[in-house]
């Protein structure tokens, strides 16, 4: 039977964008200034996908050591600093949403104007503007069901016909929860020191695939589980 989604959902970070090394070497430096080493497996393995605000109520129930404004904003001035020098687009993404027939969304753990700086760095805020979504605006960020729900009745589209396109654990679990077919995406250059694709098959979402261009292939056929490589 074949699914034709009405609408597909991008997370940002790690799928739109290869933003996820660059992330994470600010979040570590971040805890670091506040008296933890963190090991980058650990911070792969346990935020990748979440929200600021998330990760700061995590690190405080862990450690005792929230991300205080002050650190948040600091962190925030460096990452969007090695954004502007490094960051790049997912290779083969402008070309693949150029072939999309579905509409198309964008909804991120990220802040607003961090998701419209990655995709204007890339040349990809034309493809999405003004179809923005961030956890900012809903209660819960991922891996709750919130901010692809709003998207969803943002963009008109019962969740049953959207299909999410996720690279992160919390990501998968939120689509699912939200009621929501799943891609897994594997493209991205932080896949292997997070070692995602073990995490990612054990989810069980519909698809992994790493080819971004594969992906208007992928959409509008039931293939549950399949990998493409």
């Amino acid at each position: 039977m074949d699914f034709r989604p009405q609408l597909i959902i991008f997370d940002c970070d790690g799928v739109l964008v290869d933003s996820e090394p660059l992330a994470m070497r600010a979040l570590i430096a971040a805890i670091a200034r506040q008296g933890l080493t963190l090991d980058p497996d650990v911070a792969y393995r346990d935020y990748l996908g979440r929200s600021l605000a998330s990760i700061s109520a995590s690190l405080e129930e862990s450690h005792g050591v929230p991300l205080g404004a002050h650190a948040l904003e600091t962190m925030r001035g460096e990452l969007y600093a090695l954004f502007r020098k490094e960051l790049r687009a997912t290779s083969g993404t402008s070309q693949t949403l150029e072939r999309l027939e579905s509409p198309f969304c964008v909804a991120s753990s990220s802040q607003p104007e961090r998701i419209r700086l990655s995709l204007e760095l890339t040349g990809l805020l034309a493809y999405f503007e003004p179809n923005i979504f961030s956890a900012t605006m809903v209660e819960n960020g991922k891996p709750a069901p919130d901010l692809f729900l709003y998207a969803a009745a943002a963009m008109n589209t019962a969740p049953a016909r959207c299909l999410v396109i996720e690279d992160s654990p919390a990501g998968i679990t939120a689509a699912r929860a939200a009621g929501m077919r799943v891609f897994g995406y594997l493209g991205g250059s932080h896949a292997e020191p997070a070692d995602l694709r073990a995490v990612m098959e054990a989810l069980a979402p519909d698809a992994i695939f790493d080819d971004m261009q594969s992906l208007p292939d992928l959409v509008g056929s039931r293939q549950s589980k399949k990998t493409a490589r």
